[in-house]
C-alpha cells in the first residue's frame, strides 16, 4: 500500500457562519433576559401587551440563551476543533448548510411563536411540534455530517474532545425526541403523551440532562481542545480524561429527579436522583481539575492573555455550578433552595459563567485566525471580562440573597408550630433590592458583550476571511480498522455486570415482593464482588485494558453503540417503571386516595390559556411533603400536600419550578377568592395589592376563545387515556356556554359588558377547579355499581 501527501481545505466559511450568529443571538438572548429581570423588580416593563409579559418573554429568553446563542456557539467550535482533530474536511459541504440555515430557521420560528403564545408549557421545551420536527431534522442532519466526517479521518485515534462531541450528538437526539413525543391536535398546537408525574418524570430527565448534554459535553470537548491550544501545553491527565468522560455521561443521566425532590414523585425514583447527583460532584469537579491543571506553567500569561482570563474564569465557573447542584440535590437543602431564586442564581452562574465565558474566550481565540487579523483591543477585551465577572458575581449573588430569604421567610414557624403570618407579597417587598441588583449584574454582563462585538466587528472589518489548508499524508485505500472484541473483553464485561446487579439491588429495593429482600443482597453481593474483581484485575492486567481502549479508540462505531449504552440505562431504569405504574384505570395505591376530577370544556379551555400566558413560569401546582407548605397551601383546605393522583390527567404538566407567586394546587379552595376575586386580579393585581409585581392581562377581558378547537383537543386527550364523556361539538359547546354563562353573571356587578365568550371566563374557570378531586375509594364503587347495572339482564 503506497502512501502520498494530500492538501486538505478545511471548511471555514461554515465555522465562520457559526461564529457571526451566536454572537448576534447571544446579543438577542442577553438583552431579552435583561427586559425581563427588569420586569421582574418593575411591573410596568411588562409593557401592558400580550406579547411582552414575562410570561411570553421567559420562555423567549430561556431558548435564545440554550439554543440560539449556545447552540450556534457550540456548533462554531465543533466545526473548527473536528477538522483539525480529524485531519479532514467536513465530510459534506450540502449539509453544513443545511445545517446552518435550518437551525436559523428554527430559531426564527420561535422567535415568533413564543411571544404569540404558541407554546407546550414545558420548560425549555415549549417549542411547538412543527418546530421540533425541524429540531430532529437538523440535529440528524448535523449528526450524520459529523459521523460520516469521523469516518473519513485521517487521524487513527478519537481525540477527547471527539469523544464528548459523540456523547452530545447522541444524548441530545434520545431526549429530545422522548420529552417532545406529542399527539397533535391541530398545525400549531398538540398535547405530551405523558401526563401528571410521568411528564414531570420525563420533562426533568430531559430538562436536567439538556444542561448536561447541550450546555456541558459539547462545551467540555471545546474546553478539551481550545484551552491547550490557548496556552501551549497538553491536557493535564488523558487517564483522568478518560474516567472524567465516562463518569459523567453514565451518572448525569440519573441526576434529573433531583427537580423534584419532596414532591409526588415515588420516593425511590427522589431517592435515586439525589444518590446519584451527589455522585455526580466527582467526575465534575475531575474535569474542572484536569481543565485548571492543564495550565500549569502557564498561569502568567493570565495576566495579559485576556483568552485565557475567560478560559480560567468559565471552568472555575463550571466548577462552582457543579459543586452548588449536588448541593441542592440534598433533601434538606432543596427544601430550601427550590422554587426560588436560589435556582435562578445556580442556573445562571452556569450560563453566563460556564457557558458564556467560555463563548467569549473561543470567539477571541477564533477571530484572528478566522480574518487573519490579530484583536482589535486586548484593552477592550479584558474590559469586557471584568464586566462579565461582576456582573455574574451581582447576579448570582443577589440570587442567593433572595432566595434563601424567601425560603426563610415562607417556611418559618410560630412557637406552637403554626405557619407564620408573612404573607407572599412581604417576601416580594423584601427582595426588590435584591431584584434590582440581579437587572444590574445583567446589563453589566450585556455591555461587556456588546463591548465585545465591537472589538469582534473591528478585527473583521480590518482583516479578510481566511481559509486554512494543511498537507495530510494519504493512502490509497483507506486503512481497515484492526479487529477485536469490541464488547466481549474484561472491561465492558465488568461493567455491565456490575450495572446489572446494582439495577437488581435498586429494583429490588423499592419492590413490594416477598422475594424482595432476597434480591436486595443478590444486587449487593454481585454488585460488591464484581467491583472487587474488576479492581484486582486492573491491578494485573492494567496495560491489556489500556490497550482495549486505544483500539476502542480507533472503532468509533464501538465508541458511539458503549456511550449510546451508558445513557440510555438510567433514564429506562426510572422512567419504564413509573409509567407502567401510573395508569390511573387501575386506581392503585401509587394514587395516594385521590383522582383528578376530568376538566369540563370550559375549564379545558381556561387551562390553555394559563398556558399560553405562561403562569407556570411563576406558579407553582405543587405542594410540597414539607410542613411549612402544608401549613401554608394546604392546611386552610384540609387537603394537605399534593398527591400522585391530583394531577394524573395533566397534558402537561404544571408543578412548576418558580414561584414568583403563591402555589396554585388549592387554589379553588381559598375561601374569599371568588370569581369576582379572581376578575379584578387579573385585570390588574394593583387593585387587590399595591405592591404586587405581577402583570395585568385586560387582553383576557377582550379576546374571544375559539370554542371550535375542543372538539379536537378533547378527542385528543381521550386517545391519551384521560376519560373525558364522548361529545359532539355542540355538546361540548352547550356544556361550555352553559358553565361560562354562570361565571359572567357573577362577576356582571363589576364588568357588566362582560360575555360569556371572553378569554377570562375560561381561565377564572380553570382556576375555580384548582385542589378538587375524587377519592379513589368513591371512583371505585362508583365503577363497581356500574358494572353491576352492566350484568343486569
Amino acid at each position: 500500500m503506497s502512501a502520498h501527501k494530500v492538501t486538505v481545505e478545511y471548511d471555514d466559511k461554515t465555522v465562520r457562519y457559526f461564529f457571526l450568529a451566536a454572537v448576534i443571538w447571544g446579543a438577542v438572548a442577553l438583552a431579552a433576559g435583561v427586559l425581563i429581570a427588569l420586569q421582574m423588580a418593575w411591573w410596568p416593563a411588562n409593557l401592558g401587551l400580550p406579547w411582552t409579559t414575562f410570561g411570553r418573554l421567559r420562555p423567549l429568553h430561556t431558548n435564545a440563551a440554550i439554543f440560539a446563542f449556545v447552540g450556534n456557539m457550540m456548533f462554531t467550535g465543533i466545526y473548527y476543533s473536528m477538522q483539525r482533530l480529524l485531519k479532514t474536511r467536513t465530510a459534506s459541504d450540502f449539509l453544513s448548510k443545511v445545517h446552518f440555515w435550518g437551525w436559523q430557521l428554527i430559531i426564527v420560528c420561535a422567535a415568533i411563536t413564543l411571544p404569540l403564545g404558541l407554546t407546550r408549557g414545558k420548560e425549555y421545551a415549549e417549542l411547538i411540534w412543527p418546530i421540533n420536527i425541524m429540531v430532529a431534522v437538523i440535529w440528524i442532519v448535523f449528526g450524520a455530517n459529523m459521523f460520516w466526517t469521523i469516518a473519513r479521518r485521517r487521524e487513527k485515534s478519537l481525540y477527547v474532545a471527539i469523544w464528548f462531541y459523540i456523547a452530545t450528538v447522541i444524548t441530545v437526539a434520545m431526549l429530545y425526541v422522548v420529552n417532545h413525543l406529542s399527539l397533535p391536535t391541530s398545525l400549531l398546537h398538540s398535547y405530551p403523551i405523558f401526563s401528571g408525574v410521568q411528564d414531570a418524570l420525563v420533562q426533568w430527565w430531559y430538562g436536567h440532562n439538556a444542561v448536561a448534554f447541550f450546555l456541558t459535553t459539547p462545551i467540555l470537548g471545546i474546553m478539551y481542545y481550545y484551552m491547550p491550544k490557548a496556552c501551549g501545553r497538553p491536557v493535564y491527565s488523558y487517564r483522568l480524561s478518560i474516567i472524567h468522560f465516562w463518569a459523567l455521561i453514565f451518572v448525569y443521566i440519573w441526576a434529573g429527579p433531583h427537580h423534584l425532590l419532596n414532591t409526588a414523585l415515588p420516593a425511590w425514583v427522589q431517592g435515586l436522583g439525589m444518590i446519584f447527583s451527589l455522585v455526580l460532584w466527582a467526575p465534575s469537579w475531575g474535569g474542572m481539575l484536569n481543565g485548571l491543571l492543564t495550565l500549569r506553567g502557564a498561569w502568567d500569561k493570565l495576566r495579559t492573555d485576556p483568552v485565557l482570563k475567560f478560559f480560567a474564569a468559565g471552568v472555575t465557573f463550571y466548577g462552582m455550578a457543579t459543586f452548588e447542584g449536588p448541593l441542592l440535590s440534598i433533601r434538606s437543602v432543596n427544601a430550601i433552595g427550590h422554587y426560588t431564586d436560589w435556582i435562578i442564581g445556580h442556573v445562571h452562574g452556569g450560563t453566563l459563567g460556564w457557558n458564556g465565558l467560555m463563548a467569549a474566550g473561543m470567539f477571541y481565540w477564533l477571530a484572528p485566525r478566522l480574518w487573519g487579523k490579530p484583536l482589535r483591543s486586548v484593552n477592550a477585551a479584558n474590559i469586557h471580562f471584568w464586566l462579565s465577572f461582576v456582573g455574574i458575581l451581582l447576579y448570582v449573588g443577589s440570587m442567593w440573597a433572595s432566595g434563601i430569604g424567601q425560603a426563610l421567610s415562607l417556611n418559618e414557624l410560630t412557637p406552637d408550630g403554626n405557619a407564620a403570618a408573612n404573607s407572599f407579597i412581604e417576601t416580594v417587598k423584601a427582595i426588590k433590592p435584591m431584584l434590582f441588583t440581579r437587572f444590574l449584574g445583567g446589563a453589566l454582563y450585556l455591555v461587556g458583550f456588546i463591548l465585545m462585538i465591537w472589538n469582534l466587528w473591528a478585527t473583521i472589518r480590518a482583516g479578510a476571511p481566511t481559509t486554512t489548508t494543511i498537507e495530510v499524508v494519504d493512502e490509497d485505500k483507506p486503512q481497515t480498522p484492526s479487529r477485536f472484541p469490541a464488547f466481549l473483553n474484561a472491561p465492558v464485561l465488568y461493567t455491565v455486570g456490575v450495572l446489572f446487579f446494582c439495577i437488581v439491588w435498586i429494583l429490588a429495593s423499592v419492590s413490594n415482593s416477598s422475594l424482595g429482600g432476597v434480591f436486595v443482597i443478590i444486587g449487593l453481593i454481585g454488585t460488591g464482588a464484581l467491583t472487587l474483581g474488576a479492581i484486582a484485575h486492573f491491578e494485573v492486567a492494567g496495560k491489556t485494558w489500556a490497550e482495549w481502549y486505544d483500539k476502542l479508540l480507533e472503532h468509533s462505531l464501538a465508541f458511539s453503540l458503549l456511550s449510546l449504552l451508558a445513557v440510555v440505562i438510567g433514564g429506562a431504569v426510572q422512567i419504564i417503571p413509573v409509567v407502567a405504574q401510573s395508569d390511573p384505570k387501575s386506581l392503585g395505591p401509587y394514587l395516594e386516595g385521590r383522582l383528578q376530577k376530568v376538566y369540563t370544556p370550559l375549564e379545558l379551555a381556561g387551562r390553555e390559556i394559563y398556558v399560553r400566558e405562561g403562569c407556570y413560569t411563576c406558579h407553582s401546582q405543587m405542594i410540597r411533603t414539607l410542613v411549612p407548605e402544608v401549613l401554608r397551601y394546604g392546611a386552610k383546605s384540609d387537603q394537605g400536600y399534593s398527591r400522585l393522583g391530583e394531577s394524573i390527567y395533566d397534558h402537561p404538566f404544571q408543578w412548576g419550578s418558580k414561584r414568583t407567586g403563591p402555589d396554585l394546587a388549592r387554589e379553588g379552595t381559598v375561601a374569599g377568592r371568588g370569581n369576582d376575586w379572581h376578575a379584578q386580579h387579573l385585570f390588574d393585581p394593583r387593585l387587590l395589592e399595591p405592591e404586587s409585581i405581577m402583570p395585568a392581562y385586560p387582553w383576557l377581558f377582550k379576546q374571544n376563545f375559539d370554542k371550535s378547537v375542543l372538539y379536537a383537543r378533547i378527542n385528543a386527550l381521550r386517545l391519551l387515556g384521560v376519560p373525558f364523556a364522548q361529545m359532539s361539538p355542540a355538546e361540548i359547546e352547550t356544556r361550555y356556554d352553559t358553565q361560562a354563562k354562570e361565571i359572567a353573571e357573577s362577576i356582571k356587578k363589576d364588568y357588566p359588558l362582560i360575555t360569556p365568550d371572553k378569554d377570562i371566563i375560561a381561565l377564572i374557570a380553570y382556576l375555580q377547579q384548582l385542589g378538587h378531586y375524587e377519592k379513589t375509594e368513591d371512583v371505585k364503587k362508583s365503577r363497581e355499581e356500574e358494572t353491576r347495572h352492566l350484568d343486569l339482564p
